[in-house]
């Protein structure tokens, strides 16, 4: 059976955080998200159309979930970002301590395009994406 919906993006991806303010900072201030609004504790940082809501690891998120074995929630999540240059990428993450793996081709929503991986300061993967490369696309 057809889903009676079709899936036009990521609306909001939500990360539990030990510590809610340094995962704050790292997204506004190494990533260059902007705060969109605060609603209690969950903090939501505006990323291009979507958002990235942070909330405390050991409160119930918005959903009322909780981490079914106090790990990670996720493996990665991917930002599609412009420009790619990963020479200036790769320079302004060392000014921020950040390491970050090799550029490589990957495939996305775009097609096959470069892209980085690095992590939070949670532990949680975040694949940085450039756009896909001419004629990598969907067929």
């Amino acid at each position: 059976m057809m889903a009676p919906f079709k899936i036009v993006g990521i609306d909001h991806v939500v990360l539990r955080a030990a510590d809610p303010a340094a995962l704050e900072r790292f997204y506004l201030d190494v990533l260059g998200l902007s705060l969109e609004m605060r609603q209690g504790k969950l903090a939501q940082l505006r990323a291009g159309h979507a958002l990235i809501d942070i909330v405390p690891a050991d409160d119930a998120g918005p959903a009322g979930s909780l981490s079914s074995n106090n790990g990670a929630n996720l493996d990665h999540f991917c930002l599609r970002i412009e420009p790619f240059d990963v020479a200036a990428i790769a320079k302004h993450l060392a000014e921020q301590g950040i390491t970050f793996g090799p550029e490589t081709l990957r495939y996305g929503a775009e097609g096959k395009g470069p892209s980085i991986y690095l992590q939070d300061l949670e532990g949680n993967g975040i694949e940085l994406k450039g756009p896909a490369v001419s004629g990598s696309g969907p067929e």
